[in-house]
């Protein structure tokens, strides 16, 4: 839902977005229009609304403390109209349009850092949130690497596990593995994504994608 509404507020050229229904969304997305994903779509909405998420540090310098703390929010305003009735259609009315407001801190990221993300793998992806995580966050990380390949520690302090925000596995080499069997996911769908894991599993190396994006249209 968020990269859709992303995509709506580049287009549209504001953080206040229009659209008329969510049919327009899970069209945009290949996913079907029926009762289950409407509701689904309901409740996304939803959660993402009201997430927050807090970032900062906390440290002790002899006597005292320091404590810097930020957040941040997708967004500001939303307005949803929808049935209960056969589905939870939203906004299935003309005169009933929906409105979304970006925070600023959102819409000011997606303005000035956009990505090339193509929309099929995320729909093909939409049933598997963890893989569909990792690869926004490789084609953001190969089209922002500049130079000097990336090498980034998969588990350990500021590593893959961190940035991702994964919950912690059993094992260090569980989550190896797994970032081992997304990678080979990702890359059927996108086989010059210019990413490989070290022989020993310890590292991600990151290269730039500008010479072979995810896609070959320009990027939302």
């Amino acid at each position: 839902m968020p990269i859709w509404v992303a995509m709506l507020a580049v287009r549209q050229k504001s953080r206040e977005v229009h659209f008329e229904s969510a049919a327009q969304m899970l069209d945009f997305f290949r996913l079907p229009k029926d009762g289950f994903h409407y509701r689904r779509l309901v409740q996304a909405f939803k959660r993402v609304f009201g997430a927050t998420m807090f970032f900062g540090t906390e440290e002790q310098l002899t006597a005292k403390t320091l404590i810097d703390w930020t957040r941040f929010h997708f967004l500001d305003r939303m307005q949803l109209w929808y049935s209960t009735n056969n589905g939870c259609s939203i906004g299935e009315s003309e005169l009933n349009e929906n409105v979304i407001t970006l925070s600023e801190a959102f819409y000011s990221e997606i303005d000035r850092r956009r990505i090339p993300v193509e929309r099929e793998v995320v729909s093909s992806l939409a049933h598997a949130p963890g893989i569909l995580d990792f690869y926004l966050w490789l084609v953001w990380k190969t089209w922002t690497v500049n130079g000097v390949p990336s090498r980034i520690p998969i588990v350990g302090p500021a590593g893959l596990c961190d940035q991702l925000g994964a919950a912690q596995y059993s094992s260090p080499r569980r989550f190896r593995h797994l970032i081992v069997e997304w990678l080979a996911r990702v890359k059927a769908y996108w086989p010059e994504c210019p990413a490989v894991v070290t022989s020993d599993r310890r590292f991600l190396i990151v290269h730039s994608s500008r010479k072979s994006p995810p896609l070959n249209c320009a990027p939302f």
